[in-house]
């Protein structure tokens, strides 16, 4: 069992490319596999989520993709040398007040002062929190904390040589409350087109798959593997099909594990 990880990718046709990716944790009888033979290709400025039940692996892929963990076999290739991560909480520290937390992956990749105030200035105002700067967390909604983690998210994956960035994105509406994860669905998609940022979104939702992906991508429940891919640029005239398609294949995957 052999891994090769964080590959350079060469081409610009790619932002990430795994081939054969697997994932188990321990060893011997008491070993779990938790990814088996994940191939995966996602292209720069592109918007996949990746669909499963709980437990299927998302966000295990997530954090081998992030570097966070290795992959026991298979290849890892990345095209972006920062890959960023947005979680289900906000994460803020709460000694910042918003501008700090979005200044401080500038902060440690080297970016001057001034530069990296202007920069998370024009963050905070992508994300529709200009005039918040100074606020600390506990001062702001569930939402707008969520707002200043992107825009943190956003200096992390753009601060680089890549300009275009990795956003990997493991559920962080799922907090939310239904309106509030509704408006910040739109807000992410308005962001996505602004900044052509390659994201790769987990979910156990259909329709919210649906409604940001370009491409939906199946996991199976454990170990994970690809099991379908829908292209959903393909598919604008139809989508209510599609998301009944989709549910029936999730259905049937969870019924096959629980089985």
């Amino acid at each position: 069992m052999t891994a090769t990880i964080e590959q350079p990718l060469t081409s610009g046709t790619s932002s990430v490319q795994l081939t054969g990716i697997g994932k188990t944790f321990g060893t011997g009888p008491t070993a779990v596999t938790a990814l088996r033979d994940i191939d995966l290709d996602v292209r720069p400025g592109e918007f996949v989520c990746l669909l499963g039940a709980s437990g299927c692996g998302k966000s295990t892929l997530l954090n081998l993709i992030a570097g966070l963990d290795q992959p026991t076999t298979g290849e890892l290739r990345r095209g972006s040398a920062r890959p960023s991560f947005m979680f289900q909480e906000p994460a803020l520290l709460p000694w910042l007040d918003a501008a700090r937390n979005v200044e401080l992956p500038l902060q440690l990749s080297g970016v001057g002062r001034g530069d990296r105030r202007k920069r998370a200035q024009e963050l905070l105002e992508l994300v529709r929190l200009d005039g918040q700067g100074r606020k600390r967390p506990h001062e702001l909604s569930g939402g707008m904390r969520q707002r200043v983690a992107l825009a943190r998210a956003l200096a992390s994956a753009t601060s680089g040589e890549e300009t275009s960035g990795l956003l990997l994105m493991d559920e962080p509406f799922a907090a939310l409350d239904a309106i509030t994860r509704d408006v910040l669905q739109g807000e992410l998609l308005r962001v996505w087109r602004a900044t052509g940022t390659t994201v790769l979104f987990v979910t156990h939702d259909v329709r919210e798959a649906l409604r940001l992906a370009q491409r939906v991508v199946l996991l199976s429940s454990r170990p994970g593997t690809v099991v379908g891919q829908w292209d959903v640029r393909r598919a604008q005239d139809r989508l209510p099909e599609l998301h009944d398609e989709i549910t029936a294949r999730l259905r049937e995957v969870i019924s096959r594990h629980a089985a």
